[in-house]
């Protein structure tokens, strides 16, 4: 009786620790986002007429890059450039961007932004920004010819502080969904959400995340659906693992979903430590967001680690709180958003 006891408690001690971690930003608070790393910055530009936008990760300095595309409908620039055996060590910046293939455009912008700060990998003709991208389809929402572009792009970088990070309806989350595997027409609003986490010695790992998925949201402390596809009365969210369970459907919608984000972290690593870490961070989506990597996906995770830490890297660590700090954001992502026209939000269904 005594050891279930100790148990119990002890599981509510972690509960409050984790729950901790999801505290709203406010005024005067601790940062709990991806701007918690020394050295990351974070804008976002939203085209509130659609809406769309996009969000880029600013690590001017330099961080060491590496990606983890789990989905099968990806939408990617210069990922290969992030394998460790080529030749690239540090990335600038990181843009994460609606609007499906036309928003990896926002990238070029970026690149402008950073060329004229003489930031980028240094050659015999001056700097070269290497900023890798990642987009998602939002082209469903509003008016699909309004997509972003290098001008966005400009705009995000030039906006990005290291104050906490905004969430829900901006950047790449602006016109970002969830639920659409079995009906598109019972879907839910996405959006952008960001957590961190800070052990003790100054360790920091932290995640942003654009929670555009086919699949359901859940919030693996209590094992229940926040947002996703609604039962047909709209006022709920359907027991999509039943659903599945009892037969196909044929109802999913293509290409319509992915979502995508960055893990960073100021310990120092290798570009191979760095992928594995992405790798590791996948385990927050496939606690969050059931079900994932699907083959109308694009799933994907980019790192930065920045390494302002010289101990030598416990990769096991990092890679365990990495899978936190992404499930986190996720379940901060729908709780933030704000519902829109035929996509109403978490907090519209209380």
């Amino acid at each position: 009786m005594k050891s279930s006891v100790a148990l119990t408690i002890a599981a509510l001690i972690l509960l409050v620790d984790r729950t901790s971690v999801l505290t709203p930003q406010s005024s005067g608070a601790r940062n709990h986002t991806l701007t918690a790393v020394t050295g990351i910055k974070v804008g976002h530009h939203t085209l509130s007429e659609r809406p769309t936008g996009c969000t880029v990760i600013l690590a001017e300095q330099g961080a060491v890059g590496g990606v983890d595309v789990r989905g099968s409908a990806p939408g990617t620039r210069e990922t290969d450039l992030l394998n460790p055996t080529n030749l690239v060590e540090k990335v600038n910046a990181i843009v994460l961007a609606g609007g499906s293939a036309f928003g990896l455009a926002a990238a070029d912008g970026v690149v402008k932004y950073l060329e004229e700060k003489h930031v980028g990998f240094p050659t015999g003709a001056g700097v070269v920004p290497i900023v890798p991208a990642a987009i998602l389809y939002d082209l469903q929402v509003g008016t699909g010819s309004i997509r972003p572009g290098p001008d966005c792009g400009y705009a995000a970088a030039r906006s990005a502080t290291s104050d906490p990070v905004a969430e829900g309806n901006v950047g790449a989350g602006a016109g970002a969904t969830v639920g659409k595997l079995m009906r598109a027409d019972r879907a839910m609003k996405g959006g952008v959400g960001s957590a961190a986490i800070e052990v003790p010695g100054g360790l920091v790992v932290a995640a942003i995340v654009a929670v555009n998925a086919a699949g359901n949201v859940m919030d693996p402390t209590t094992g229940q659906f926040i947002a996703g596809g609604r039962t047909d009365d709209g006022r709920g969210i359907a027991d999509l693992r039943a659903m599945l369970r009892g037969g196909p459907t044929g109802r999913s919608r293509p290409i319509e979903n992915t979502t995508i984000g960055v893990v960073a972290t100021n310990a120092t690593l290798t570009k191979a430590q760095a992928t594995k870490l992405a790798q590791m961070a996948h385990d927050g989506y496939a606690r969050s967001i059931y079900p994932s990597h699907l083959m109308i996906d694009g799933d994907a995770i980019f790192t930065l680690a920045i390494g302002t830490r010289s101990e030598t890297p416990d990769v096991n660590r990092l890679g365990a709180l990495a899978a936190d700090v992404m499930s986190d954001a996720i379940v901060r992502a729908v709780r933030a958003a704000t519902g829109i026209p035929g996509y109403p939000a978490a907090r519209d269904l209380k």
